[in-house]
């Protein structure tokens, strides 16, 4: 399912010359249409790739996995400045899904955690405050609530490698008919976790869900009938895997490190 169909820039007002409309890929933005359920920016860092899924995550008012709010989060006041020209066009208008930043996760798992302990540490001081009925129904609402946690999430995601608690926050969340954007999910995933992300995003389309990913990835751009965008270049533009920059590197190195090596 394709929930977005497309984005464009309203240019009806001069763009102001400051970042994030500096950016080459966001000056010369026209329209940019979404054609499959899995949708790739690739391209060096600096290119824009976090900052136009960022502006998409705000203007769509996306639910953010581990930061604050999308709408008040001080580290996307760009990508909010450049949300308010951003033009969506849905085919279906969704409301699940979520934005997710890998930095951000960190923070989650954090948070996660301590909420776990906190309510064992409420139904504890419970435990000695109240007595009979009371007591009772105040544990149960504590434990109830660490319980879930713990279902959803598992006991501590800190106590795991960065690569399964990802993938477990991602299982945990993920919910048929979503709009995902997801900023280099690879980046705490092993070769082997990546594939399993892979898996992940090929049931959640069979369920009508759509994914537009920032990755520099050559295994996650594998995924079958995705649509790359780079933004190596401006305009950004559509380009076969097998052209991919970082594809033709890592299989160039893959066949023949010794070239490389040497010039170290």
């Amino acid at each position: 399912m394709i929930h977005l169909r497309s984005l464009s820039l309203d240019r009806s007002v001069e763009l102001p010359n400051a970042f994030p409309f500096d950016v080459p890929v966001i000056r010369e933005l026209e329209a940019l249409s979404f054609r499959s359920p899995v949708t790739f920016f690739v391209g060096e860092n600096g290119t824009g790739k976090s900052t136009l899924l960022e502006a998409i995550a705000a203007a769509a008012r996306s639910i953010t996995v581990g930061g604050e709010d999308i709408r008040t989060d001080p580290t996307l006041q760009s990508a909010r400045d450049l949300a308010e020209r951003l033009i969506l066009r849905w085919t279906k208008r969704t409301h699940r899904g979520f934005f997710l930043r890998a930095e951000d996760f960190f923070n989650f798992a954090r948070r996660t955690a301590q909420a776990v302990v906190e309510l064992e540490e409420l139904s504890a001081d419970f435990d000695e405050r109240f007595e009979g009925y009371g007591k009772s129904l105040a544990k149960g609402a504590a434990l109830g609530q660490r319980r879930a946690l713990v279902e959803r999430y598992g006991e501590d995601l800190n106590a795991r490698s960065h690569g399964e608690s990802f993938l477990q926050v991602f299982q945990a969340r993920f919910v048929p008919g979503g709009l995902y954007l997801l900023d280099e999910p690879d980046t705490a995933l092993s070769p082997q976790r990546q594939l399993t992300l892979l898996a992940m995003l090929k049931d959640m389309v069979d369920q009508e869900a759509q994914f537009i990913v920032a990755t520099q990835s050559p295994m996650l751009m594998a995924f079958p009938d995705a649509t790359i965008f780079t933004l190596d270049v401006a305009p950004m533009r559509e380009i076969a895997y097998d052209d991919v920059e970082q594809v033709v590197l890592a299989r160039s190195f893959l066949q023949d490190p010794e070239p490389f090596l040497r010039r170290l």
